[in-house]
C-alpha cells in the first residue's frame, strides 16, 4: 500500500470501493442494464451505446423537469443525442422542435436532422421584419437535402402567420393539419436576438427650472449620476436607463424607465426569440440551444436562452466546455434553465445574487491592508478587498450539475481515436529581442507602480506584453487614462516607448515555428496554425508571408469568410494544395472538423478558455486516423509563459466540474484572482506565479501518457498505432487523473470511470462499454 500524504492519494487508493458505494447510494437515472425505449431503432442512424445512454438519460429527465444539458467533448454527437432525445419524448408521435445554433452551423444542423429523424420536415427561420433585401431569404423557408446539399424548396411562411388559429381551435392545430408530423425549425442565434433598431428616448424642458436639462419622460426630473446631472453628451451608443422609486414625494414599487425606444425611421423588425416568447408560448415542444456556454453572459443572446427557456415545453443545452475556471461561469446559465430551484436556494437576478453564489460555491480572496496611524490617537486605517480566484467547489458539480448534465466523452464514443499529444514548446529570445522586452517590461512595471490599480495599464500591460515578442515594431507610445480631479476629465500619460526592431528579420520564435511545421510536412501532416492578433498588429499576414519565403504554401483565413463557407474554404485551400492554415482560434471554435490538419500550433493563445478548448479539438473527432499533436509555442521567461500557467489551471479547474476530478486543479490553486490581476502581481512582485509553465504542462502530459500512451515513434504509422494495446484517451487536460478515479455523473448518480485498457480494434460488444457518463 502507498503511502497516503493528500486526499488525493486517498481516493486514488480506495477509488473502487468509493465508487462502488456512490453507485449503490445514487443509481443513475438511466444505468446499463436498463431497456431502452424502442423509438431509439426508429432513427436513421445508430447512436453509439454512450450516447444511447446519454440520449435515455436526458429523456427521463425531461419526465421530471424542463430542462436539461449536454456536457459532451466536440465530435462525440451532441446534435445526434439532443434530436434523438426530441423523438424518443415524442415516443414517435409529431411534434415540434426549436434549435437555436451558431450561425455557420444552421446548414449542418439541417442535415444532421435528415439524416437522424425519420419522417422530419425542417424550416430555416430566417427573420421577421418588414422589408429589407429583396434578394435575402425571410420568413420561415422549409429545406430539402439533396445530393448532399441544403436547398430551400417547400413550404414558406412567416412566425407571424404560424401563430394565428383562423378557423381553428388552436395555433398547434392549424399547424397539424399542415405539417402531420415532426418538424424542425432552426435559427442562427445572430438572427435571434436581433431586435428593433433604437435611439435614445428624453426631454429637454424650454422653460421652468429645468431649462436646458435632459429629464427623463416617466418623472420629468433631471438624472442624477455618480459625476452629476446628466446632459446630452452622456447619450451616446450605450442604452441608459433610471430605476425609479418614488413618485414625487410618494414612495412606490421599483419601476425600470428605459430611456431608449424603438426607431420608427428604420428597417421594423423583431427579435425572433422576443416574438416566440410574448406572442408564441408552449408552440414549440422541445428548445435546443447549441454551444450553450456561449449565451451565459448579461447579452441579448443570453437572455434569448432564457426567452426560450420559459416559452419551450421542454429545452436541452449542449456545450463542450461547461467551465470557463470560475464558478460564476455558470450562475445566469443555471438561473435561466432552472430558476425556481435557484430562487429556493435564496438566490436573485443580478449583480448580488451572483455576489453570494461566488461566495457559496466559489474561491474568494480577502485582502486586507493596513495603514499605519499618523499619531498615538488616530486609529490604523484598514481596508479590506474580496477578489474572486480560479476554482470552484465540489459542491456545485454535487447540488447543481449532477441532476441536469450528461457528461459525454471521446473515448466513450469510438475505440479507434488516435493518440493526442499535447506539449509546450519553449522558445528563447536572442539577445537584442530579449533587451528590449526586459526595457519595455521595466518602463511598465514602474508605471503599474506609480498608477496603481489603474485598469487602462493593466489592459496595456497585458496586450503589449503578449504581442510585443512576436511584433517587435510599430507599437508607437503606449499610453494610458486616468481622471483629474481639477480638469474634472480623464487626462492621458505616457505608460511605455516600445524600441522598434527591425521587421526584415526572423526572430527566434518564428525560425522555431517554421522548424516545427517542415517538421511535420516530412511526415504528410498539413499544419493549422492559431493567432490571436490579426487586425491591427497582423501577425498572421506576416506569419504567411514567411511561410511563403520558405516556400511552404500557407494560407490566411479571415473573419470577412462568411460563417456559413468556412468549411467549404477549407476544401477549397486542400483542393489547392496548401500545406498550412494560419487564422484567429475563434474563427473555428466550433462546427468545423479539421481532419485534414492532424498538427494544431498555437503560435499565440489569448486568454479565453473556452476558445483554446475548443479549437484545440479541431482535429481530434471521430472520423481521424492520424495521431494529433497539439503545440503551444511561447517565448520563455515573458507574459506568454505566465498566460500559458494561468490557463493550465483554469482548464483543471473545468475538467474538475465536467466530472474529471484531477488532484492538480484544487491542489495547486494560484493566489490570484484573474489573469489580469495574476499577472500584474508576477510583474511587479518578481516572485512568479506558481510553479514554471513547462513543469505544468509536462505533468499533464505524463497523466495523457499513463491513460494513452503517444505514438512511439514519429515515422510509426497511425494504423501500426491502432493496433496496439493502448487505454482510452484522456481529454484535453486530464492533470493528475489516474485510472480508477471515481467520476460522478446524473441527478444524483453515479458512474464509475474504470480506465480499463482492452486491445484495438475492439468487438462490438467491448465498444458497448463505455466509461463514466450520464445524468
Amino acid at each position: 500500500m502507498p503511502e497516503i500524504a493528500t486526499i488525493y492519494d486517498y481516493m486514488r487508493a480506495y477509488a473502487n470501493l468509493l465508487g462502488e458505494r456512490i453507485v449503490e447510494e445514487y443509481p443513475a437515472l438511466h444505468q446499463i442494464d436498463n431497456s431502452v425505449s424502442p423509438c431509439v431503432e426508429e432513427l436513421l442512424r445508430r447512436p453509439f451505446p454512450a450516447q444511447t445512454i446519454a440520449l435515455m438519460g436526458v429523456v427521463k429527465r425531461w419526465q421530471q423537469s424542463r430542462s436539461a444539458m449536454v456536457v459532451a467533448e466536440c465530435g462525440t454527437g451532441k446534435t445526434l443525442i439532443s434530436l434523438g432525445a426530441a423523438h424518443v419524448h415524442a415516443n414517435g408521435g409529431p411534434y415540434t422542435a426549436l434549435a437555436m445554433v451558431p450561425p455557420h452551423l444552421v446548414e449542418k444542423w439541417a442535415r444532421e436532422a435528415f439524416l437522424t429523424l425519420p419522417g422530419i420536415r425542417v424550416f430555416l427561420v430566417d427573420d421577421l421584419r418588414n422589408g429589407g433585401d429583396g434578394k435575402a431569404h425571410h420568413g420561415v423557408n422549409e429545406v430539402r437535402l439533396k445530393s448532399g446539399r441544403i436547398v430551400r424548396e417547400g413550404l414558406k411562411t412567416t412566425l407571424t402567420d404560424l401563430r394565428l388559429q383562423k378557423q381553428f381551435p388552436s395555433a398547434r392545430r392549424r399547424w397539424q393539419s399542415l405539417c402531420r408530423g415532426p418538424a424542425v425549425f432552426i435559427v442562427g442565434r445572430e438572427r435571434a436576438k436581433l431586435g428593433y433598431f433604437w435611439r435614445h428616448a428624453y426631454l429637454v424642458p424650454r422653460s421652468g427650472p429645468n431649462l436646458g436639462c435632459v429629464v427623463n419622460a416617466d418623472t420629468g426630473k433631471p438624472v442624477a449620476s455618480e459625476e452629476g446631472r446628466l446632459t446630452i453628451s452622456d447619450f451616446r451608443k450605450v442604452k441608459i436607463s433610471e430605476i425609479i422609486e418614488s413618485r414625487g414625494n410618494v414612495p412606490g414599487r421599483c419601476l425600470h424607465s428605459a430611456m431608449w425606444q424603438a426607431d420608427p425611421e428604420r428597417i421594423h423588425r423583431m427579435a425572433l426569440v422576443e416574438f416566440i416568447g410574448r406572442y408564441m408560448p408552449g408552440w414549440f415542444d422541445y428548445a435546443i440551444c447549441d454551444e450553450i456556454h456561449q449565451l451565459a453572459g448579461d447579452t441579448a443572446q443570453g437572455n434569448a436562452l432564457g426567452t426560450l427557456a420559459s416559452c419551450a415545453a421542454r429545452i436541452v443545452g449542449l456545450t463542450g466546455t461547461l467551465l470557463g475556471g470560475y464558478a460564476d461561469d455558470l450562475f445566469n446559465m443555471l438561473f435561466r434553465l432552472e430558476p425556481a430551484k435557484m430562487k429556493e436556494r435564496g438566490y436573485e437576478w443580478g449583480a448580488g445574487g451572483r455576489s453570494y453564489f461566488t461566495q457559496d460555491y466559489g474561491v474568494l480572496e480577502t485582502i486586507t491592508k493596513v495603514e499605519p496611524a499618523e499619531n498615538a490617537c488616530s486609529k490604523a486605517k484598514t481596508t479590506s478587498t474580496v477578489r474572486r480566484k480560479p476554482g470552484a467547489s465540489p459542491l456545485l458539480f454535487g447540488e447543481f450539475l449532477m441532476q441536469i448534465c450528461a457528461f459525454v466523452f471521446l473515448e466513450d464514443i469510438s475505440g479507434e481515436l488516435p493518440p493526442y499529444e499535447e506539449s509546450l514548446v519553449g522558445v528563447s529570445m536572442d539577445a537584442v529581442l530579449s533587451e528590449a522586452y526586459t526595457a519595455l517590461e521595466t518602463e511598465i512595471r514602474d508605471a503599474l507602480k506609480e498608477h496603481k490599480g489603474n485598469r487602462s495599464v493593466l489592459s496595456t500591460m497585458l496586450n503589449t506584453l503578449l504581442l510585443y515578442p512576436d511584433h517587435p515594431y510599430g507599437l508607437g507610445t503606449l499610453y494610458g487614462t486616468e481622471f483629474d480631479a481639477e480638469a474634472g476629465a480623464r487626462t492621458r500619460f505616457v505608460i511605455a516607448q516600445p524600441r522598434d526592431l527591425p521587421q526584415d528579420r526572423l526572430y527566434p520564435k518564428e525560425r522555431k515555428l517554421i522548424e516545427e511545421i517542415r517538421h511535420e510536412l516530412d511526415a504528410g501532416r498539413r499544419c493549422q496554425v492559431f493567432a490571436v492578433y490579426t487586425r491591427k498588429r497582423d501577425v498572421t499576414g506576416r506569419l504567411e508571408n514567411i511561410l511563403a519565403e520558405q516556400g511552404i504554401r500557407a494560407a490566411v483565413m479571415r473573419a470577412e469568410v462568411d460563417t456559413t463557407k468556412r468549411e467549404a474554404w477549407y476544401a477549397k485551400q486542400i483542393k489547392q494544395g496548401v500545406q498550412v492554415v494560419i487564422c484567429h482560434p475563434r474563427l473555428v471554435e466550433t462546427g468545423l472538423d479539421l481532419l485534414d490538419f492532424p498538427t494544431i500550433i498555437f503560435y499565440e493563445t489569448g486568454y479565453s478558455l473556452h476558445t483554446l478548448r475548443q479549437a484545440s479539438r479541431r482535429s481530434w473527432r471521430i472520423g481521424q486516423r492520424r495521431p494529433v499533436r497539439v503545440k503551444f509555442l511561447c517565448y520563455e521567461g515573458t507574459m506568454q509563459t505566465s498566460c500559458l500557467r494561468l490557463m493550465g489551471k483554469k482548464l483543471l479547474v473545468a475538467l474538475t466540474m465536467e466530472g474529471k476530478f484531477a488532484g492538480e486543479g484544487l491542489q495547486n490553486m494560484d493566489e490570484d484572482d484573474d489573469m489580469l490581476s495574476a499577472m500584474a502581481r508576477e510583474l511587479v512582485q518578481k516572485n512568479g506565479i506558481g510553479e514554471s509553465a513547462d513543469a505544468v504542462w509536462r505533468a499533464l502530459n505524463l497523466e495523457h501518457q499513463k491513460l494513452f500512451p503517444a505514438e512511439r515513434d514519429r515515422g510509426q504509422s497511425a494504423a501500426d498505432l491502432l493496433t496496439d494495446t493502448q487505454p482510452g484517451p484522456s481529454s484535453l487536460i486530464d492533470a493528475a487523473i489516474s485510472a480508477g478515479t471515481p467520476l460522478v455523473f446524473g441527478k444524483p448518480h453515479e458512474v464509475l470511470k474504470s480506465g480499463r485498457r482492452r486491445s484495438r480494434p475492439a468487438s462490438p460488444e467491448q465498444q458497448s462499454l463505455f466509461q463514466g457518463i450520464d445524468l
